[in-house]
């Protein structure tokens, strides 16, 4: 009986997890480039009183056995790296990736992070950087203030300026495992040992995405989804804790028993 107290506990902190990722989700389901986290669980270590396969006797061997399970823990917390609904805002300044890539920034110790936002501004040198003030790189050249820019799907920038033009190609940097990038809020991602190198590419060629100027991409998050999520998660963690009631309560009832 105690195997039940505790795989019911496993479950209902299971289920408070689950419960915390879909209410970040829900939390930045207008979060420009936010991608969805999603949880998944594994059953732990069973107890094997008869293995399947074991000798029976005269020969035979038996067909299923005996295995009683401890619970579940959580096994990882993956991004889920679909496309974001891809939405007009008519800034100039404002690009968003459609399909494959992200932007790189320069984080303040000289380190590379990167990101899907592309809500983009410049500072009074002209250089490109994200909301909370990191210069974007990403071969992006100098605008000067008072210009304005034609970006093509291809990543090609055309500045206009009074005294005539200037030209830069915007790159893409990509990974074989873009899920193995590590959060670190702001909407920016660092590399790890898990999602690969980069690699670094023109919008538009060999898989990478295309740009889409005086556009946003927004978050994945499907509210209606996670709402959803969140009611499966609270009847699963409300019948978790059924779970240990009734184990407490044939426990109280064995207790009894010598009386």
């Amino acid at each position: 009986m105690n195997l039940a107290l505790y795989a019911g506990a496993t479950g209902m902190a299971a289920q408070q997890k689950n419960l915390d990722v879909i209410a970040n989700n829900l939390a930045n389901s207008n979060t420009t480039g936010f991608k969805k986290l999603a949880n998944n669980f594994h059953d732990l270590v069973y107890q094997n009183s008869k293995l399947p396969g074991g000798d029976s006797g005269a020969g035979n061997t038996v067909p299923t056995g005996i295995q009683i399970g401890n619970g579940c823990q959580l096994a990882s917390s993956s991004k889920i790296f679909t496309s974001g609904e891809i939405q007009e805002t008519g800034e100039e300044k404002d690009l968003a990736i459609e399909g494959d890539g992200f932007f790189e920034v320069t984080m303040p110790d000289g380190t590379s992070s990167f990101t899907r936002d592309g809500a983009l501004k410049t500072n009074s040198q002209g250089q490109v950087m994200t909301n909370q003030g990191h210069i974007v790189k990403s071969n992006f050249g100098v605008i000067p203030i008072g210009s304005t820019i034609q970006v093509a799907t291809n990543g090609q920038v055309t500045v206009i300026t009074p005294s005539g033009s200037q030209n830069f190609r915007i790159q893409l940097t990509r990974f074989a495992n873009p899920s193995g990038l590590v959060s670190i809020g702001d909407n920016l991602y660092k590399e790890s040992p898990a999602s690969g190198t980069p690699e670094t590419g023109n919008p538009g060629e060999n898989g990478f995405g295309s740009i889409r100027q005086k556009y946003l991409e927004g978050s994945n998050v499907q509210i209606v989804q996670e709402m959803v999520n969140m009611i499966v998660a609270q009847r699963a963690y409300e019948i978790n804790s059924k779970s240990i009631q009734t184990a407490d309560g044939i426990l109280a009832q064995v207790s009894q028993l010598k009386r």
